[in-house]
């Protein structure tokens, strides 16, 4: 266990899990606000709008997230010759996963709402948006909110990924910080452990959050 006093190896893994924190925060931000977008888009009638929604989503579900972030960072910033970071490309490819993950269930939040709630609104004379507004969107987003809880707990995990572009995140500072340190004994034990023990406590409250939240709403 001494291994984490040695140096600044303390440090090092604290400043990996805020890293591993921030792409998490700011692409479900990104995702709740584009999510909101892209769901209540998927609703419309048009079927040139519903169908390009349906691609996208299905692109963005069907190529892995790892593939997602070897595209854009060794391939996209590389082709239109745009410099992109570790951090930047992960937070463009997490925000673009999470839309679609949020559009998703904006969409089926929306659709399962009784169909009597919007004629009840146009019999009161509300217009279309004043039904979204004061009607459809306060009931989806108790439907949703759950859902986007669990998400971050997801996104939380799924972040792990970025090590492989060279982000230094929880992960990568572990690793870093035991090749480094071969020569303590059980070092890898209590890095990954620490690694794990520190998922476990940002993770956890979120999940126990989103079943509380489940229950209430539900």
């Amino acid at each position: 266990m001494e291994i984490f006093f040695i140096g600044s190896n303390f440090m090092r893994l604290l400043q990996g899990a805020t890293l591993t924190l921030e792409i998490a925060l700011i692409s479900i931000i990104f995702s709740t606000l584009g999510g909101l977008v892209l769901g209540f888009m998927m609703t419309w009638k048009n079927l040139i709008v519903v169908s390009l929604c349906r691609f996208y989503l299905e692109c963005i579900r069907i190529i892995p997230i790892l593939a997602w972030l070897f595209i854009v960072f060794f391939g996209i910033s590389q082709y239109f010759d745009i410099s992109l970071s570790a951090f930047q490309s992960a937070i463009i490819v997490f925000s673009l996963w999470g839309v679609a993950e949020v559009g998703d269930l904006v969409r089926g939040a929306i659709t399962s709402l009784p169909k009597h709630q919007v004629e009840s609104g146009k019999a009161l004379g509300l217009q279309q948006w004043q039904i979204m507004l004061y009607i459809i969107f306060p009931q989806a987003l108790q439907r949703l909110l759950p859902s986007i809880v669990s998400l971050s707990t997801r996104m939380i995990k799924t972040t792990s990924l970025v090590a492989l572009i060279g982000a230094a995140d929880l992960l990568q500072v572990g690793q870093q910080i035991i090749e480094l340190n071969k020569s303590q004994t059980n070092a890898s034990f209590w890095v990954y452990g620490g690694i794990f023990a520190t998922y476990f406590l940002l993770c956890y409250p979120l999940s126990y959050l989103s079943r509380i939240l489940e229950k209430k709403y539900q």
